[in-house]
């Protein structure tokens, strides 16, 4: 009967099994919402007959890991005791000190805890106690983790979150942690008719949550918090595929992943300086620094610049849902006029006066070292506009080099009027969408048959081992177009292909087994709010354009939308 579930709605991981005929065990892991340098794992023993168990709890230290020390105290305060497990090391490359604190936690009487130092790198405590038939048993597992990167003295503060548990109820602190998620999932999507669909719409979010948090200055890497992949660094995936969702429905942690990119401008500010532009640079891979984390062999460290537009693009974006004119002028407006900066000194003006980007990397990584890539120039056209939007809306003096700038971009086309990936592109296959992101989500193309026309040429020519995220733009125009089943299909396939046994986490590609894709997760949920919600980021806030669903679907409700927290719902 071993069985594992994944609760979503309250965020945790149970493991069941019987053990021969003589118990039955579950274990339940928990990441503490509320407390975000901890975890629990609560365990149940049903004896079905007279039964001794033994249960051991580790710390193992990363075999890289340097001057480790393990030690196990017990502190006291007048009669108080409060055993603390505790290992700390130095990091891989020396340059922070880890500190892990763990514990047993009971619930009355607790029997005798023996503490072993196995190895130079592992440490346990353990415990028996012998059970009566029929009589159900439960204990937990708590740890709390810190570093230099949060704290001068993380070991204390490792030791202080141990404690805290210690000498608290631990169904208070799992009631705490539901609530806490209760709160985030006041922002959710109801699928009616097709509940495969809703548990694959509702995993993605609950991994963009999991992933994020409010009131920080963290941001999502590709993988989130599922792999070392990617080596945590932070991409154009976050402001284009992940936090658009998180904007719409918790503008809290939307900013929590502004606040990432804005307190690493000075980064930004260099890195222009050094490559000899104005304005902020922003990398293509950011590390904790905010400096370029890209491999020295990868282009796309050198090349890719649309991210700095990306970046610039999400900020506009944050102030058009909030309206917060306020943070728009401490905070987005000096972001956004950095980056037209850089635009204006980054284009190059052609004898008939236009503007071109040459020498570049698109979104279309395939193509390498091109001249007018469609979405890079879209994009720097978007933060040109958007510059010049917020200085009116601030009562600033307006920049005629942006504006200048803004109009004389060029976007080329084929002699059809097929939007062109780049001044030299000849039809190849492509990584992703690159020409069709100015129809959605720049909207810099609008005319109908113009975007018709863009997705039967792109659509059949990309890559089989593209990105997860590749369909969902396309899902969302034909949503928008008014073709709910085929945005339907596109919608499928953006993500099934990608779907990994046992739970449907979402792999990079549908040729990789490299779960969990955060930004898949971003760009699926895209087609719920942006495609068949009709949902649209305008200047005077969020509105509802001709949402459509599927036949297959019956409703489609998006709750907890906006600051104002609305309900939409299509039937």
């Amino acid at each position: 009967n071993w069985q594992q579930t994944l609760n979503m709605k309250e965020a945790s991981f149970t493991t069941s099994f019987d053990y021969q005929n003589k118990a039955k065990i579950s274990y339940t892991i928990y990441a503490l919402r509320q407390l975000a340098f901890t975890g629990m794992t609560t365990v149940t023993v049903k004896a079905l007959k007279p039964i001794n168990i033994t249960a051991t709890g580790l710390i193992a230290t990363p075999d890289e890991y340097q001057a480790v020390k393990q030690t196990y105290d017990v502190l006291r305060d007048a009669e108080i005791q409060m055993p603390v497990m505790q290992t700390t090391a130095k990091s891989r490359l020396g340059r922070h000190e880890v500190a892990a604190s763990a514990n047993f936690l009971f619930i009355g009487n607790q029997p005798p805890v023996s503490h072993q130092i196995i190895d130079n790198h592992h440490q346990s405590l353990r415990f028996n106690t012998a059970l009566k038939a029929n009589t159900t048993y439960q204990f937990a597992w708590f740890g709390a983790e810190c570093t230099t990167q949060d704290f001068v003295y993380p070991d204390n503060e490792s030791a202080r979150m141990l404690i805290l548990a210690e000498r608290s109820n631990w169904q208070v602190l799992i009631d705490q942690h539901k609530k806490a998620w209760d709160n985030l999932w006041q922002g959710d999507i109801v699928i009616e008719g097709d509940l495969e669909s809703q548990l694959d719409v509702r995993l993605a979010l609950y991994h963009l949550y999991a992933f994020s948090r409010a009131d920080s200055d963290l941001s999502i890497s590709p993988m989130g918090l599922s792999s070392q992949g990617y080596n945590g660094h932070v991409f154009w995936d976050t402001e284009l595929w992940m936090y658009p969702p998180l904007l719409l429905f918790n503008q809290p942690i939307a900013k929590s992943l502004l606040n990432y990119r804005y307190n690493r401008l000075p980064k930004a500010l260099e890195k222009a300086r050094n490559f000899g532009y104005k304005g902020a640079m922003f990398p293509w891979e950011s590390d904790d620094t905010g400096e370029e984390a890209t491999p020295v062999w990868a282009l796309t460290g050198t090349f890719e610049q649309h991210i700095t537009a990306d970046v610039s693009i999400a900020f506009y974006n944050y102030y058009k849902v909030t309206q917060d004119k306020d943070w728009l002028k401490k905070i987005g407006y000096p972001m956004l006029k950095e980056v037209a900066d850089f635009w204006v000194s980054r284009t190059s003006q052609n004898a008939d006066g236009s503007f071109s980007i040459n020498n570049v990397v698109g979104a279309n990584e395939f193509a390498q070292n091109i001249d007018d890539n469609a979405f890079t120039n879209g994009s720097a056209i978007t933060a040109l506009q958007d510059a010049s939007k917020a200085a009116e809306l601030l009562g600033y003096p307006q920049n005629t080099d942006w504006q200048k700038v803004a109009h004389g971009i060029v976007i080329h086309k084929f002699k059809d009027g097929v939007t062109r990936e780049n001044r030299t592109y000849a039809g190849e296959i492509i990584k992703q969408a690159d020409a069709n992101l100015l129809a959605f989500p720049l909207q810099i193309i609008t005319d109908k048959n113009q975007i018709i026309k863009d997705l039967n040429y792109y659509e059949p020519r990309f890559s089989k081992e593209g990105p997860a995220m590749a369909h969902s733009i396309l899902s969302i125009l034909y949503a928008r177009l008014g073709d709910p089943e085929k945005a339907y299909q596109l919608f499928k396939s953006s993500y099934q292909p990608n779907k990994r046994a046992p739970f449907g986490a979402l792999s990079e590609s549908a040729t990789s087994n490299n779960p969990y894709f955060a930004t898949g997760a971003g760009g699926l949920l895209q087609t719920i709010l942006f495609g068949f919600g009709g949902l649209n980021i305008s200047e005077s806030g969020i509105i509802q354009t001709n949402p459509v669903i599927p036949k297959r679907w019956t409703s489609l409700t998006l709750k907890g939308i906006g600051p104002e927290k609305k309900t939409y719902v299509i039937k």
